[in-house]
């Protein structure tokens, strides 16, 4: 039945190649006008994994928390102390560029200069709060004496290690962001970064000041730079993709067809993108080149196929259309898993990941168009002499030869030993990759390279200040009354005492410590004051003062706050913290009260992380399951079940146990590669099998099925895995030290791939067909085929 329907759309495309052709290249000039205005597309809140726990309390409570989304700007001064006219003076201007930069919430701008930085100091007059530098006072009068008493009035809030380092030669502003202005508009991040740059550290940084930027603003406009820088990458990978085609077939033709229907598909994509209103996420850059590297796959296949008709004595036309059927079903078995293995990463309910899966499943979709039936209708429009393929044919049989001595893998003991080294190399990658970390394993920004700029400004201010560039926060909700009921205060008072001695957190702030410190201070400042007030009238009134600064209550009292400061968000820190915050709340629990987690930037990225782990087996089980009945229904048969997934699987474990030792975390920027990766391997092994169940329906034994298989596809697919190893290993020198590694693993994983399909498959498929013969002949390779 498939069979007839092939032979029916082959005489369709071949009978109107023209019309083929024409459509296919009009379609093409109309992408290509969507494609151009494909933009880098970043949000913060593309990334917050949606219905999570974490994410509905950040949702339910963000306009009374400490903002996830905030920028950090530090004026450092290069020699001597922050505590002069000038170095106030400069603090002045950035916290005035900052305040009036877009998205920013100027409620929350917060730094010396601000009026919600303020003192509490009691007097003879009696309890004072007011601003550390009064709004009477200006730059211009800034003398020595000023100076003086600002940096007591900093001393005396407790202000020393947060707003200001502890060597006091720098000074620090925060600033919350909303990614929507008033009219709805949604911040552009790699705008954004530039007009940091501009605004921000290009005035004031010279050689008196320093100006340091971090926050997820700055680091996701930083990665997007980097990732423009992706594009030189993949060009110096394109080039040496095509030097390689054209050493493998010597023919410029072939060459330039090949990469331009790999390229074809990538204008289409870029176009249904654009159409569809999405942008590409500086995460996501490197997926189209992926989808890229599927065609050349593909495309080297065809190739291989139509020089070989061509040594046959076939002509062009003919080759081409015996190419586009006898490759039809294994390309479009191929590609649909490999379209199956995105679609599965929608699984993970990130939008960010979603969108990606969206990007990498129109690319592979098209290609189904671009390799299989573009490349060899527009290969049946040239001429190509038979000396030129019987060259091809005997420089492909030379670079085979070895293949001989591979395929002996097939042969009776070989074959068990093969299969035997393979299982015990699948169990010693299961128990190594038994311990990978879901998440980041470095601080800073894992996507830059530690000499980045972001990451050298992320560990100064780490090491200079007491409050941690990430932050948890937990939210302990009450019911009732709750300003009038200090149980609640004392709840969060022992919850907080209990977080300070957690390994990884470098100081709380809170709701209670608050309390403590405005009751000890309308109390004359008495050190036995600093506890929280148990009368529910002084309770109530000492709230209604901590109420003033913003991050630590709602006006009820019904929500307040702790802040974990931590000192990094590697996925071991926050693992542990949240499941010591996990363990408190289920060992001390209070009747009206509830411990809800989490918001801050590190609530955010651990509940991405929870999520990746959750989707990670899932997805898999999905694909894998997905491989199975595509192979089944291909070849009916339950050992090219197990042939073509056991190696895969094989390669998987070891991808994993890659990642281990070159601490390369799982996270939503690394899932997809190990996607892909299935969904290359998934073409080697149905490339080689095809013709292998092609040989065995043809009366052939098993070795001698290897044998000829290997022959025929091998060096085409040694030749396609290695050149996009290299391709992609290029990468290892980009700037962006995610793409770096994203360059070693991927190489890896197509270099091991290859090796799975190369040994492990031909080895299992052999000890299947003597250990279980098969009572009926092997059928030939298509679905429903009779």
């Amino acid at each position: 039945m498939l069979n007839r329907f092939v032979k029916l759309l082959e005489r369709v495309l071949f009978g109107h190649r023209l019309v083929v052709l024409g459509v296919i290249g009009l379609f093409t000039v109309i992408m290509a006008a969507f494609a151009v205005q494909l933009r880098m597309d970043a949000g913060f809140e593309k990334q917050m994994p949606i219905g999570h726990e974490y994410i509905q309390t950040f949702q339910k409570y963000r306009s009374h928390l400490l903002g996830a989304n905030r920028i950090t700007v530090v004026v450092r001064a290069r020699k001597g102390t922050i505590w002069t006219k000038e170095g106030l003076t400069r603090l002045y201007k950035v916290t005035q560029a900052v305040t009036y930069l877009p998205n920013v919430d100027r409620v929350g701008v917060q730094s010396l200069w601000t009026p919600n930085a303020y003192v509490n100091e009691i007097t003879d007059e009696g309890f004072r709060a007011e601003p550390i530098i009064s709004g009477t006072i200006t730059p211009s009068q800034l003398d020595p004496e000023v100076v003086g008493k600002i940096r007591r009035a900093t001393t005396v809030g407790g202000y020393i290690g947060t707003l200001v380092s502890h060597n006091e030669n720098s000074a620090m502003i925060t600033a919350e962001l909303n990614e929507r202005d008033r009219n709805g508009k949604v911040l552009d991040y790699v705008a954004f970064n530039h007009l940091l740059e501009a605004q921000i550290r290009k005035p004031f940084e010279d050689a008196g000041f320093e100006v340091q930027i971090i926050g997820f603003a700055k680091q996701i406009g930083d990665i997007a730079d980097g990732a423009t820088a992706v594009l030189g990458f993949c060009a110096i990978a394109l080039l040496l993709t095509a030097l390689a085609v054209y050493w493998y077939c010597h023919s410029v033709r072939f060459t330039v067809l090949l990469i331009l229907c790999s390229l074809t598909s990538l204008v289409w994509q870029f176009g249904t993108l654009k159409l569809l209103g999405f942008g590409l996420d500086p995460l996501a850059v490197l997926v189209p080149f992926l989808v890229f590297a599927i065609g050349v796959s593909h495309g080297v296949q065809q190739v291989n196929f139509i020089v070989r008709e061509l040594a046959h004595g076939k002509t062009s036309f003919d080759a081409a259309r015996n190419s586009f059927s006898g490759l039809l079903i294994p390309g479009v078995l191929a590609l649909v898993t490999a379209l199956v293995s995105f679609i599965t990463l929608l699984l993970i309910p990130i939008p960010m990941v979603r969108e990606l899966a969206i990007t990498a499943s129109l690319g592979v979709g098209y290609k189904i168009v671009t390799n299989l039936v573009l490349l060899p209708v527009a290969a049946s429009c040239f001429h190509f002499k038979k000396g030129y393929a019987e060259k091809a044919l005997k420089r492909g049989e030379r670079r085979g030869r070895w293949l001989r001595f591979l395929a002996r893998v097939a042969q009776p003991g070989f074959a068990e030993v093969a299969v035997a080294l393979t299982l015990v190399v699948f169990g010693l990658a299961v128990w190594q990759s038994r311990d990978r970390v879901i998440g980041t394993l470095q601080p800073g920004a894992p996507e830059l390279r530690a000499s980045a700029r972001f990451n050298r400004d992320a560990t100064s201010i780490a090491s200079s200040y007491d409050i941690g560039l990430d932050w948890l926060s937990v939210v302990i909700e009450s019911s009732g009354t709750a300003c009038d009921n200090p149980a609640v205060g004392l709840y969060g008072d022992e919850f907080t005492s209990a977080m300070r001695t957690e390994p990884g957190v470098v100081s709380v702030e809170s709701y209670s410590a608050a309390l403590r410190r405005y009751n000890q201070g309308y109390n004359e400042d008495y050190p036995k004051m600093n506890v929280v007030p148990i009368d529910p009238g002084n309770y109530g009134s000492v709230s209604v003062d901590v109420g003033r600064a913003k991050g630590f209550m709602r006006a009820d009292c019904s929500m307040t706050a702790v802040h974990l400061f931590l000192t990094d968000h590697k996925a071991t820190t926050l693992s542990q913290i949240l499941t010591d915050v996990k363990a408190y709340r289920a060992t001390h629990p209070f009747p009206g009260i509830t411990v809800r987690l989490a918001a801050g930037n590190a609530g955010v990225l651990a509940a991405t992380n929870e999520e990746v782990a959750a989707s990670e087996l899932p997805m898999m089980l999905n694909v894998y399951a997905a491989i199975l009945i595509l192979v089944f229904l291909a070849y009916r048969d339950w050992r090219a079940m197990m042939a073509c997934c056991l190696p895969l699987t094989v390669a998987t474990f070891i991808g994993y146990w890659f990642m281990k030792e070159l601490q390369i975390g799982l996270t939503v920027a690394t899932l997809p590669v190990m996607v892909l990766a299935v969904g290359i391997g998934v073409d080697y092994a149905f490339y080689i099998y095809n013709r292998l169940q092609a040989h065995l329906a043809g009366g052939l034994s098993i070795a001698k099925a290897v044998e000829f298989a290997m022959q025929e596809v091998g060096v085409a697919t040694i030749f396609t895995a290695i050149t996009l190893a290299i391709g992609v290993a290029t990468w290892s020198f980009s700037a962006l030290k995610f793409q770096a590694d994203m360059g070693k693993l991927l190489a890896f994983m197509f270099l091991v791939n290859l090796l799975m399909a190369m040994t492990a498959l031909p080895a299992l498929a052999s000890v299947l067909e003597r250990w279980f013969p098969r009572r009926k002949p092997a059928r030939a390779p298509g679905l429903f085929s009779h």
